[in-house]
């Protein structure tokens, strides 16, 4: 039913059934459009998605990589709230980050406490033991000069973060055990290779925009229960019409609209018409399915690179870590999540005592292809000097899962590159992390740009304000 005052629409598809597709899909199905979502993996997610594995005469539940978000990260918070999922995916009450080093084997923490911006993070940042008072002192400088700028100058996108940073004084051991620490994590790519933009909305939005909005959450279910198996019920509540199996290979504009020509699925060689399109598809796909001259300098969408993540999994035959996480520095090990009640391993016939960690491992260029047998022999003794508890501990599997186009690469200069989601073309509408959303690759930045198309294509069929998704703040 389409709501009084507006335009009636014929309806829309939506092509994608990652974050952004589906956060697309929900936000105009809300408003009372019909909506149509193709996609061609026979689940949604996206990037965000488990898969099975055999252990022990059971199967584990595996999540591609290990995903965190801040309570900064309103747009995805309202996300899991519209699926329902708001309790499986909790917040720390307070930002707590164990930090080990691992040549001095000393633990410090990164915590904050309810005291007003900057003094949140005072007492942390004075008994923080990876620094010295020099470069603590350094450190607020740095912070109150990065407080000062805005993450939407555009001059800030042509600038690197780690050049910056030297000239603020930070050292290379201060990079790398605070400001790469963070950045590194949520950017996908070290200092040096940052924009200078992107990483001031981290850091100005995470850790200086209130006291607790960098408090971590994730997943305590597989990833899939939320991203595909909530979605998909969301989404068919709303009333979408979920195609899996599904590719979109062909754009075609009509008199009334649009022309999606599929492959595939049940509507295999057919086509979808429908008066809005927004396609939620990452940047490469996307240039190889819009039309001639949908945006100015089409083509700079092939300018946007991209940076993978590698994820190690490593079962033990006993508990080696006593944290549900832990961050590293002087080790090529970056964040060590367990994920041992996530999976399931402990109800399997053979996972009693036995623990499970994920190693996340950002900014992987080095790394991404390297065979499993390499990566095993590097990392295993780097767990054992890192845990004391692994050394003697029998490893019951190790495995590797690769994303080699994670997200976007977050270079100095990509602003410039990301299309906004309104088109040149009418009725046409771009969604994706690497869209102009202001936020790096997240799934908050993801969830943000389906908001942004749904807002616009709304807007064009004329619906009034009130029924448009509300813009995070």
């Amino acid at each position: 039913m389409t709501t009084a005052g507006a335009r009636p629409a014929s309806g829309a598809v939506v092509i994608g059934g990652g974050l952004a597709g589906t956060a697309a899909a929900l936000a105009l199905a809300d408003a009372g459009v019909p909506v149509t979502l193709v996609e061609g993996r026979p689940r949604l997610g996206g990037l965000v998605f488990s898969f099975r594995r055999e252990f022990g005469g059971g199967e584990l539940s595996v999540d591609n990589g290990q995903h965190v978000f801040l309570r900064c990260c309103t747009a995805y918070s309202t996300f899991l709230e519209r699926l329902g999922a708001t309790a499986l995916v909790p917040l720390q009450d307070r930002m707590d980050v164990p930090v080990l080093d691992a040549d001095r084997m000393r633990l410090g923490r990164l915590r904050r406490t309810a005291l007003p911006v900057p003094l949140h993070l005072a007492g942390s940042l004075a008994r923080y033991p990876h620094l010295t008072l020099a470069e603590r002192a350094a450190v607020v400088r740095a912070t109150l000069a990065l407080k000062a700028l805005d993450p939407d100058d555009p001059a800030l996108d042509a600038v690197d973060f780690g050049g910056w940073l030297r000239r603020h004084g930070q050292s290379a051991r201060t990079v790398e055990a605070l400001w790469d620490l963070v950045g590194v994590a949520t950017l996908n790519a070290v200092a040096p290779d940052a924009s200078l933009g992107l990483a001031a909305k981290v850091f100005r939005t995470g850790l200086l925009s209130a006291p607790g909005a960098a408090d971590i959450g994730w997943a305590r279910v597989p990833l899939g229960d939320v991203h595909d198996t909530l979605a998909r019920t969301a989404l068919e509540k709303a009333g979408v019409r979920v195609l899996l199996r599904t590719r979109a290979t062909g754009l075609t504009r009509t008199e009334s609209g649009w022309r999606v020509a599929v492959a595939d699925g049940p509507d295999a060689d057919a086509a979808l018409d429908a008066g809005t399109v927004v396609t939620a598809l990452p940047q490469r796909e996307t240039h190889a399915l819009l039309p001639e001259g949908t945006l100015d300098d089409q083509d700079r969408l092939l300018g946007i690179g991209t940076a993978p993540i590698l994820n190690l999994h490593v079962v033990y035959d006993r508990k080696v870590l006593r944290r549900p996480f832990f961050a590293a520095i002087g080790s090529p090990v970056q964040w060590v999540f367990d994920r041992t009640d996530t999976s399931g391993l402990a109800e399997l016939p053979e996972g009693a005592g036995c623990q499970y960690l994920a190693v996340s491992q950002s900014a992987a260029q080095q790394e991404i292809g390297e065979p499993v047998a390499k990566l095993r022999a590097r990392y295993l003794p780097e767990l054992e000097r890192l845990l004391p508890a692994a050394r003697g501990a029998r490893v019951r599997d190790f495995f590797v899962t690769r994303e080699r186009t994670a997200t976007f690469a977050p270079t100095p200069g990509v602003g410039r590159l990301r299309p906004a989601a309104r088109t040149r073309t009418p009725g046409l509408f771009l969604a994706g992390a690497w869209t102009a959303t202001g936020w790096p690759a997240t799934m908050e930045g993801a969830v943000r740009s389906g908001h942004a198309a749904a807002r616009h294509a709304l807007t064009d069929l004329g619906f009034p304000q009130g029924r448009l998704p509300r813009e995070a703040a």
